[in-house]
């Protein structure tokens, strides 16, 4: 584990919530309350209560800014970005042990809106990447056709694809493909010398 649990799971939210929208995935798939809700069961949120169109709003709005850390092309503009969003919340930090985690640090208030959940905890794991020196695992899937982002948490820094079951299959059998294209296009070429 390169960061603590909580900061892994604000990551791993990050990337869904950012992966819901047009910019990444090519179709919003949060476009209405059901597809917050949607998104908070999915990531397994606590303390939140019912969500509003405010909170849809506020949440559109964090897409783009946590989408935008994403494409910083270095690390001031990335610190800016993650300054403007964790600046914008009255954080209240204090430790919590909820749904059989150990004592993590929560920076936002019990009972927040949705918006100042996200940004207090996400913005503040993006923000712990950018101090570790390790703002180049927030990437882009590398396959053509995908805009989709991910966090590399591989030791080595090796992850390429949003998910190894689709975009690294997919990548994995065009090489293999165009290997074997260019095995057969060599092989007649050595049974004519042959002859």
């Amino acid at each position: 584990m390169i960061f603590t649990h909580d900061t892994e799971h604000a990551l791993a939210v990050v990337v869904d919530l950012i992966n819901t929208g047009a910019a990444a995935s090519g179709a919003e798939r949060l476009g209405g309350l059901p597809g917050l809700r949607s998104f908070v069961e999915r990531n397994t949120f606590s303390d939140v209560g019912e969500l509003t169109d405010a909170d849809l709003l506020r949440v559109l709005d964090l897409r783009a800014r946590f989408h935008a850390v994403f494409r910083a092309g270095d690390v001031p503009s990335a610190v800016r970005q993650i300054n403007e969003i964790v600046g914008a919340v009255g954080a209240t930090p204090h430790l919590t042990d909820h749904d059989g985690y150990d004592w993590h640090v929560h920076f936002f208030a019990p009972g927040a809106p949705l918006g100042e959940h996200l940004a207090a905890d996400c913005g503040m794991a993006l923000a712990y990447v950018v101090a570790a020196g390790e703002l180049d695992r927030l990437r882009t899937c590398e396959a053509p056709d995908c805009s989709r982002v991910l966090v590399d948490l591989s030791r080595n820094r090796c992850r390429r694809y949003c998910d190894s079951r689709t975009c690294g299959n997919r990548m994995h059998v065009a090489a293999y493909r165009a290997r074997q294209r260019e095995a057969g296009a060599d092989s007649p070429q050595k049974e004519t010398a042959a002859h």
